[in-house]
């Protein structure tokens, strides 16, 4: 569960979003578009309880922004976390992240993505036309960008012929994959890394090493150093990770190679995390050799996005960068 806090950097959309409350200029579309972990979702519940609490004082703001936390104030729906089978079927920890009934998903054929179907588009929909308890309702959808084509032409319907006072907050690390006229029906602001200055206001406490190590894989995006920083065992798995992806580019051997590589065969966390080493300390070579190999790498990087042979990919790649 997010809670609200102090947006660190961004200040620019911030300033903007606190200008559209004060000057009574509040969209009915917001796009915040960028990389992951940068805080556009905080950012989206911070606006949203904003926009909730404009008529509160004292301690019925506190109520509104425990609500807006816990996702149970009427006036706000999240479409965040989706229930798939046999990868996230716990109702209740779903609820501490979305609002928006899914029970359709646990229906004969069960959702097994994390797409945002056409039924799930009308189940919000169902949501919106009841009546709100005051000035603006707030409705946040995470990775907009999931949504399928029925799904995203239904949604463009709605967001075309919006409910009077509902404000959409969406986010999107891939803007360039939506309907251009969702793009043009919403405000887009565009998040960038964070400065590494700003972004050590959250390691207080922690070791100079450790903030440099994290400082330099979190690649300015605020929620990864939070999650480094407050989970010793990822930050632990990801020195390993670093040091064997260190060790690859001057590997010369083609056996150690391929074992290095064998967790990019199979699609998950663990290839995620190991394509992201490599090109972090592809990075750490020297120019000559992060020139020479870094055509090989982004090659290697788009032929895993597409359903090619993983494995055989991985064989060229190492063969490449001997």
């Amino acid at each position: 569960m997010i809670k609200i806090r102090d947006i660190v950097g961004h200040e620019e959309q911030q300033d903007q979003l606190q200008n559209d409350i004060e000057f009574d200029n509040v969209s009915h579309a917001y796009l915040f578009s960028g990389p992951v972990y940068l805080g556009k979702m905080s950012l989206a519940l911070q606006f949203a309880y904003k926009l909730l609490a404009i008529d509160a004082e004292g301690e019925a703001k506190k109520d509104i922004k425990t609500a807006v936390e816990k996702r149970t104030h009427p006036d706000l729906y999240v479409l965040d976390m989706l229930w798939m089978e046999g990868t996230m079927e716990d109702w209740n920890t779903i609820s501490k992240y979305s609002n928006v009934p899914q029970s359709h998903r646990a229906k004969k054929p069960c959702a097994k993505t994390d797409s945002i179907s056409i039924d799930d588009v009308r189940a919000l929909h169902a949501r919106l036309v009841e009546t709100g308890t005051g000035r603006f309702r707030v409705c946040i959808i995470r990775n907009v960008e999931r949504m399928k084509d029925a799904a995203a032409n239904a949604f463009l319907k709605i967001l075309e012929e919006p409910p009077e006072g509902l404000v959409f907050i969406l986010t999107t690390q891939a803007k360039e994959s939506l309907l251009p006229t969702i793009i043009s029906r919403a405000r887009v602001m565009s998040f960038g890394r964070v400065g590494a200055k700003d972004l050590k206001v959250f390691l207080d406490g922690v070791s100079e090493d450790d903030q440099r190590f994290i400082l330099h894989i979190a690649r300015g995006a605020p929620g990864e150093v939070v999650t480094l920083r407050d989970d010793p065992d990822t930050l632990r798995e990801h020195k390993t990770v670093h040091g064997s992806a260190r060790i690859f580019w001057q590997e010369q051997s083609l056996a150690r190679k391929l074992s290095m590589l064998k967790p990019l065969h199979t699609r998950g966390a663990e290839a995620d995390q190991l394509l992201l080493h490599l090109g972090i300390t592809l990075r750490e070579q020297g120019a000559d050799e992060c020139v020479a190999h870094a055509p090989a790498y982004q090659k290697f990087v788009d032929g895993l996005h597409t359903n090619a042979h993983r494995q055989m990919l991985t064989q060229r790649f190492a063969m490449e960068t001997r």
